[in-house]
């Protein structure tokens, strides 16, 4: 329940039936009324959360007086209501859990007391691979190998599921996390403690703005943000510009869902959305089904945007009740919703600080490729662009690496860099051209499996029906089904070069196709289940068949993949293909058939019917009136109703997998997946005093826009790395390194690929890029591996600061990007900026975050990062109160002192906690301790 001090007297009560729930209403706060749907869920939270330090009434008022023209500049503190994980960037979370445990045990606590005070639910749906496909056993064959892969992480997420309160997981094989959440997970209102408040959560994935179609505000943040969540402590964030987005008119026949996303997609991008709120709003609204609605949610991060909300209304309660939902549950929504002003009303337009409109009869059918999810290409053009753009992937003649080669292929270009790397400084262009302009270079395979066929490029050789964005929708989905079940009566098969795959987001899917009768059609087709995961959307696509691979690779083809998904980045689906495409499922199953990208559906036939008449795309095309009535005749509410009834519980092979007992961990010492980290290694129970930072080195100088992605551990693992060097030293095989993404349960790897990235380019060496630096623990201050320069200032007792330019960190935020900063013994950051969520981070993890004065930077102050370094002031803090500057010395080697006051970026009464106790961990913890 929560402790507000309730400035504004807003506590009451809400009558539901029978039933009462202690509310805080907004009608006590003057000005709520006129914000936007999202920006009341965030006054609700503070109203509720309010403690007179972190969340003051002042926070409130100035979400009351939001001016929507304004530039966002006030911080204030959410508390999300619960936490979603998947789980390849869960099983960090729960290490961390798992280790707070021992260290209460240590420090004569109850470990019972580590336990999320938010709800916290994973679902395991990140680890399927699409080895087998096209059969009848692929789904089976498919989660053997899941398992047998990953039952390490399995069984300690099993053993969490049973040691932790709170903590729940939906097993492998049941569904893709943000599917999974609208239709089953999400409350869209809360009831906790007979207090009743909005369903609001963050997730350790990007997509969780999935959950916006449903009225339930949330957004993807990195694990630290999300353990602190789950520890019952609030986000920081800005008050952001909300961006209303009209919609009017109806879609026409023909156009799908994906096509308004991909257009709403388009339009967001241009108009720039980054780091702001997108609210639907109008007359439109009423007629977007709410897996429409979840869908354009879904893709928010690829428009940039924090979040994409629909506000409640009556579509919200229908699609609850279909879902499965108590009727109880229902009405206490509405009426929540009703009483808060947070149901749609259409009449009453709420003030935003920018508008767009889009008619949704004016959408028309669309794709988007080669390579960004925002390159939107009208179907109707989508042979037409495929040749504009295949010019720039396919290479047929070898030349030498001159001048006219750089210019056609620029070293911006990783293709053109990786081949030349490759062939020894060759390249290949040129591309010989058909008499219709086209790059050609016709290849014939032989395939015992397949027969003979010619293989050219814009070969579509992946073809999956995959991700939550469009596998949670059934006019789509069924839509698909329907055009596999004329195209299979007209005669038409897939090409026998292309990888089919069906992996729907829940097992609801599987139900309606059974009922309505179209599974064998679609399996006809090769879409067969291979799932129920995210595969082919998040690269977990599984090799080609060997031959299609070789034929690919030996002739240089520029092969293409079309994919129901969200994302289509270079390298991302599969390392044959050079270009991808997202399309809905009715155009993936369409592609299939047709066998390349090279085709135009208006002009060209997929083939022949039986009586030998051409067949073309507008011949097997549903209506949208047989769409509907499949929907109507084959989706119930029992179908979810059972789907879920047991989601946690799993299936044979999840309830057989020996798992550990007790309350603590039993780590395995020769894990090399999931160990222990030493965050609190010798912690006491009391925080000690914070202390001066004295003789620091320098362990990176950096330039401006620095990201994650530069520090943060992730991709390959790369041979004779320090990462590399651990993971052989332990036995493990270089074909079994896995990536640094599946390893983030191992501290001991993740901090070996910590500031590793290939493009990182420390200053303190000349012209060289890598994880590389000086280390002055030896004489003359030799290159050295970053990892292997820290352990050395580590040993010798000698701490490390990093020093950069502006946008410091921008990015994803990636946990690791602080954790590892912190676990190679960096106390301090000093940049000309930050961006937001790392600086937070890194006040997480124990590190100072400090700005150069306005104007300086370590150019114009002409450091160099050969200095010694001196921080004054940081002591202040065991006062109470956190300084605004510190006096930094940096000594040169011959003697001479720079001196400047840095600006201390410990914006809130919160992070000064975290950094005195060493971090937010163990805040939480003490705090656990010492009530």
């Amino acid at each position: 329940m929560s402790t507000s001090i309730d400035s504004f007297g807003a506590k009451g009560t809400l009558q539901v039936g029978e039933n009462s729930y202690e509310i805080f209403r907004l009608s006590a706060v003057p000005g709520t009324e006129k914000l936007p749907y999202s920006l009341k869920v965030l006054a609700e939270n503070l109203l509720r959360t309010e403690d007179g330090a972190n969340i003051t009434a002042d926070h409130i008022r100035a979400l009351a007086d939001w001016d929507p023209s304004a530039d966002p500049s006030v911080e204030i503190q959410f508390t999300p209501a619960r936490v979603i994980m998947q789980d390849f960037t869960g099983v960090p979370c729960v290490v961390d859990l798992a280790t707070m445990r021992e260290a209460v045990t240590t420090l004569g606590g109850d470990p019972d007391k580590v336990n999320p005070l938010s709800p916290a639910e994973m679902v395991i749906d990140h680890s399927v691979i699409l080895d087998v496909f096209g059969t009848a056993d692929a789904f089976e064959r498919n989660v053997q190998l899941e398992y047998e892969r990953n039952e390490e992480r399995y069984q300690f997420l099993r053993w969490g599921q049973g040691a932790f309160d709170d903590f729940k997981v939906v097993p492998p094989g049941t569904g893709i996390v943000h599917q999974v959440n609208i239709e089953y997970l999400a409350r869209t209102v809360m009831v906790r403690d007979g207090q009743a408040y909005p369903d609001t959560c963050v997730g350790t994935d990007s997509h969780t703005t999935m959950v916006n179609g449903l009225g339930v505000l949330g957004w993807g943040v990195g694990g630290i943000e999300a353990e602190a969540a789950m520890l019952g402590q609030p986000v920081s964030m800005l008050i952001p510009r909300v961006v209303g987005f009209k919609l009017t008119g109806e879609i026409k026949p023909g156009v799908t869902a994906t096509d308004v996303v991909l257009t709403v997609t388009d339009m967001l991008r241009k108009h720039g959305v980054v780091g702001k709120f997108v609210e639907f709003y109008g007359e439109g609204v009423a007629e977007v089904p709410l897996a429409n609605r979840a869908t354009l949610g879904n893709m928010s991060p690829e428009f940039g945007s924090t979040a994409a909300i629909f506000p409640i209304d009556d579509e919200t309660i229908n699609y609850m009740r279909l879902t499965g939902r108590s009727e109880e549950q229902l009405a206490l929504v509405e009426a929540y919703a009703k009483e808060q002003g947070m149901w749609h009303d259409a009449a009453k337009e709420p003030a935003f600080s920018e508008y767009l409109e889009l008619d949704l009869s004016t959408v028309v059918p669309s794709i988007a490729g080669p390579k960004r999810p925002q390159d939107r290409i009208l179907l109707s053009e989508g042979k037409q662009a495929f040749r504009r753009d295949i010019v720039d992937y396919a290479k047929t003649d070898h030349t030498q690496l001159d001048e006219a080669v750089e210019e056609s292929f620029p070293a911006s270009d990783p293709s053109a860099l990786t081949f030349a790397d490759d062939h020894e400084g060759t390249v290949v262009h040129s591309a010989a051209l058909d008499t219709e302009g086209r790059p050609t270079k016709p290849v014939t395979v032989k395939s015992d499996e397949r027969g003979e066929f010619v293989l050219d490029h814009g070969a579509v050789v992946v073809a999956g029906i995959t991700s939550c964005t469009n596998t949670s929708n059934p006019s789509v989905m069924l839509g698909a089904a329907l055009l596999a079940r004329n195209a299979v009566e007209k005669g038409l098969a897939s090409k026998p070069w292309v990888k089919t795959n069906m992996a729907p987001g829940s097992q609801v899917v599987t139900d309606y196709y059974e009922k309505a009768g179209l599974w064998p059609y679609l399996e006809k087709l090769g879409f067969h289940l291979g799932g129920y995961g995210c595969t082919t959307c998040i690269g977990n696509t599984g090799p080609l068949p060997e031959d299609i691979s070789k034929a690919i690779n030996d002739n240089d083809l520029a092969a293409t993949a079309v994919l129901s998904g969200n994302r289509n980045f270079e390298g991302r689906i599969s390392p044959d293909v050079k270009m991808n495409y997202l399309a809905s499922p009715p155009l993936v199953i369409a592609y299939a058939i047709a066998g390349t990208m090279d085709f135009d559906f208006e002009t060209d036939p997929l083939g022949q019917d039986q009586d030998g008449n051409d067949v073309f795309l507008k011949d097997i095309w549903p209506s949208t009136q047989e769409i509907e009535d499949t929907i109507a005749a084959s989706i119930n509410r029992e179908m979810f109703v059972d789907s879920y009834a047991d989601v946690f519980k799993g299936d044979e092979r999840w309830r057989s997998l020996s798992t550990p007992e007790g309350k603590t961990f039993e780590w395995a010492e020769d894990s090399t997946y999931v160990r222990k980290p030493p965050y609190f290694d010798g912690m006491t129970k009391d925080a000690a005093p914070v202390s001066d930072i004295k003789g620091a080195r320098v362990l990176a100088l950096l330039g401006d826009s620095v990201t994650t992605d530069h520090i943060s551990p992730a991709g390959a693992i790369k041979s004779g790395t320090p990462a590399a060097q651990y993971l052989e030293a332990h036995g493990v095989a270089r074909k079994d390194f896995n990536s640094l993404g599946s390893r983030r349960g191992n501290h001991e790897v993740m901090i070996r690929g910590t500031f590793a990235n290939i493009r990182l380019r420390n200053q303190l060496l000349d012209d060289v890029s890598g994880g590389y630096t000086r280390d002055f623990t030896q004489d003359g201050g030799p290159q050295a591996f970053i990892y292997d320069a820290s352990q050395n200032y580590q040993a010798a007792g000698i701490p490390l600061v990093v020093l950069g330019g502006k946008e410091y960190g921008s990015g994803s935020s990636r946990d690791w990007a602080a954790k590892g900063t912190s676990l190679l013994g960096v106390k301090a950051v000093i940049v000309e900026s930050f961006e937001r969520i790392h600086r937070s981070n890194l006040i997480g993890m124990g590190v100072v975050p400090l700005q150069f004065p306005a104007g300086e930077s370590a150019a114009s102050l002409g450091l160099d990062g050969t200095e010694t370094f001196d921080i004054e002031g940081i002591e202040k803090l065991n006062e109470g109160a956190t300084p605004q500057t510190v006096k930094v010395t940096a000594t040169r080697e011959n003697g001479e002192k720079v001196t400047f006051d840095a600006v201390v970026r410990i914006d809130t009464p919160g992070e000064a906690d975290y950094y005195r106790n060493g971090g937010i961990l163990q805040y939480v913890l003490r705090n656990m301790i010492n009530n």
